[in-house]
């Protein structure tokens, strides 16, 4: 008779055992599903355009949804921060494609400047955006829409090989450029 007492008991921690797990997994799943709708539902702000702020240690998606929401509005300043955290913590999928997104953002500016012939604020915006392709390429090799991007912005601005001096100081007659980083669009006969 004891040996079935026994039993019964060992059946009982066994089972109370098992429900104490089960409860405890279906409360981490619920906590997970209740951050997972808040994340989704300022994903569909951001994307309907409303201004959401986000928290630095965010998931690397509700990052990513921010940066866009940042790039399309020119605010690069504030979303060069994301971008750097996105790469730190997030795959080198969602990385990849920050990156593209900023330099996308910066060489759209870019080339609005060009079109009004504004060439001095387009120059910096062309060599951060090859910046940015660049690094998205270093993680995904195989980003083809990087590629051709980066060569649109190599045809842009140009990267000429920059003169080593040693030590020497430069006369100031010396140091006007001979070759303009943009180059120019040639009118009429040579």
């Amino acid at each position: 008779m004891r040996l079935g007492i026994r039993r019964g008991r060992l059946i009982f921690f066994a089972s109370a055992v098992l429900l104490a797990v089960s409860l405890c997994a279906g409360v981490i799943f619920s906590a997970r599903l209740i951050l997972d709708r808040a994340a989704n539902a300022d994903i569909t702000a951001l994307a309907a355009g409303r201004d959401v702020p986000v928290a630095p240690d965010s998931r690397p998606e509700l990052l990513f949804a921010r940066l866009t929401f940042l790039t399309t509005r020119d605010r690069f300043d504030e979303a060069q921060p994301l971008v750097n955290r996105i790469a730190t913590t997030g795959t080198s999928r969602i990385a990849a494609a920050a990156f593209y997104d900023l330099a996308n953002g910066r060489l759209r500016v870019a080339i609005s400047h060009l079109e009004s012939n504004d060439i001095d604020p387009a120059v910096p915006l062309v060599r951060l955006a090859k910046e940015g392709y660049r690094r998205a390429l270093a993680l995904d090799p195989g980003f083809w829409d990087a590629k051709y991007n980066l060569d649109v912005a190599m045809r842009l601005v140009r990267d000429f090989p920059q003169i080593e001096t040693s030590g020497e100081e430069i006369p100031p007659e010396a140091a006007k450029r001979l070759w303009t980083d943009l180059p120019g669009v040639p009118r009429g006969l040579p």
